[in-house]
């Protein structure tokens, strides 16, 4: 199971090796949307992704994803935001969850067809 916390900012999961769930920052938005969901494994074209997401909706008109933190508007400082205490920072994104690299593999390794609760 992920959880992500929208007031906190922060997805938390289990893996394997951990007992309990761990915790990281995540950049998350004010269309992020809130509900239970399957996520899916799905690759992408667009370079600021990585190669990879992890979808999770899907309307008319938006995709809504977890993947590592999108770089393609560098003023936004999502790198430096990521790492903030102030979960106020880390309020950003159009919708998706945004997640530091090494965190999105071992989400990957763990998760990828998990149920996804963002409360």
């Amino acid at each position: 199971m992920v959880i992500v916390d929208i007031l906190l900012a922060t997805i938390c999961f289990t893996t394997p090796s951990s007992e309990g769930f761990e915790c990281h920052n995540a950049l998350i938005g004010g269309d992020t949307p809130r509900g239970t969901y399957t996520l899916s494994h799905r690759l992408t074209n667009d370079p600021f992704y990585g190669g990879d997401i992890l979808q999770f909706k899907e309307d008319d008109k938006e995709v809504y994803a977890l993947h590592r933190v999108w770089l393609g508007r560098p003023y936004e400082h999502r790198e430096k935001r990521i790492k903030s205490r102030d979960a106020k920072q880390r309020r950003i994104t159009k919708g998706c969850v945004n997640i530091e690299s090494e965190v999105y593999q071992r989400l990957v390794d763990c998760c990828s067809n998990d149920t996804l609760i963002i409360k």
